[in-house]
């Protein structure tokens, strides 16, 4: 499978994922490939969480304009990685979405070679979320080269 889109996907779609998405577009600017941040449960679409806004613009991460949206049909094509938080949230999307199957749906840090899940920051203060970003950051490093060998495989 060609990939040309990339999905991050939290569950309020405002925090793993906006950073997962922001971060990529940094780090790969010239990837060719579209990135997406969603969310399992957006009832209405949000701005950025106060604290994940903070330590993305302290690490020079593109805040503007971002909105939470949920995960929809319309969002997954032939070509799409979807990219979850944790096994459960992976689970969920196999199970709701008729396109999201195991062999384009992964937990992230799986998919990189990571052994633990990128932890939720909800609730902790901003060393908390900025230690999720940097794990994000580690994890999302490895991504070029793993979408590489995905593709041949």
């Amino acid at each position: 499978m060609k990939v040309n889109r990339i999905i991050f996907l939290d569950k309020r779609g405002n925090t793993r994922s906006a950073m997962a998405r922001a971060l990529y577009e940094k780090m790969f600017p010239d990837s060719g490939i579209e990135v997406m941040a969603r969310g399992l449960v957006v009832s209405f679409s949000e701005p950025l969480n106060q604290k994940t806004e903070a330590v993305m613009a302290g690490n020079g991460l593109e805040t503007d304009g971002f909105r939470s949206e949920e995960l929809s049909d319309k969002d997954i094509t032939d070509e799409t990685l979807i990219l979850t938080m944790n096994a459960k949230q992976r689970s969920d999307v196999i199970s709701e979405f008729e396109v999201a199957n195991d062999d384009n749906t992964f937990v992230l840090s799986e998919f990189a070679g990571e052994e633990l899940e990128i932890m939720d920051p909800y609730g902790g203060n901003l060393q908390v979320y900025g230690i999720c970003l940097e794990a994000l950051g580690q994890t999302i490093e490895k991504l070029p080269d793993r979408i590489k060998e995905f593709e041949n495989e």
